[in-house]
């Protein structure tokens, strides 16, 4: 029989709350009994990522700067959930339209990852997109400073071996991705 490990949460106090962030200090009772406080923990929205293809077989990636690491990237397309989604494959095509100006024939969902569960409360989702058009008609949404990239798969699997793709969870979509796709090679 396992042992229990779960905490029973004591007091919850509010520290900070606005759009993307909502952190709390909460004082929690461990298994063994004994009290754990402060501990934060920070509640941010769910999103998405995908490894999105267009219909000729190009990769879409995203180059885009991120403040708290200072540098600009290459990243896959994706961001948050909104609560007005019908479905999460509905957050993805709607994130990849306004980042990227593709519409997909297919939106496959391979799961979800948690990148920091010990102190945060989200998820990503992370999807395999196929048959990207673009829409040259729809308005791409500027204020993201985002730069659409394509790339062949190939040149997709040799920016990964040599490390090039920071954002870890986005390395987890393109983990899933590619082991579903039968394209993952480990050396």
């Amino acid at each position: 029989m396992e042992k229990n490990l779960d905490w029973k949460l004591i007091k919850r106090e509010q520290l900070f709350k606005d759009r993307w962030a909502d952190i709390k200090i909460d004082t929690c009772e461990k298994a063994d009994g004994s009290i754990i406080t402060p501990f934060y923990t920070y509640a941010f929205p769910d999103f998405a990522t995908a490894l999105a293809f267009t219909k000729d077989g190009q990769v879409i990636l995203e180059r885009i700067y991120r403040h708290g690491i200072e540098q600009t990237d290459l990243e896959l397309p994706g961001g948050c959930v909104e609560a007005s989604d019908a479905s999460l494959e509905a957050a993805m095509g709607r994130e990849l339209l306004e980042e990227t100006g593709y519409r997909f024939e297919s939106i496959e969902y391979l799961g979800k990852v948690a990148h920091n569960p010990s102190i945060h409360n989200n998820y990503m989702h992370m999807f395999l997109a196929k048959g990207g058009e673009f829409d040259a008609n729809y308005p791409l949404d500027l204020e993201e400073g985002v730069e659409v990239v394509l790339k062949s798969l190939d040149q997709v699997l040799e920016l990964l071996a040599e490390r090039k793709f920071m954002q870890a969870m986005q390395v987890s979509t393109l983990h899933y991705a590619l082991l579903k796709m039968g394209k993952l090679v480990i050396k």
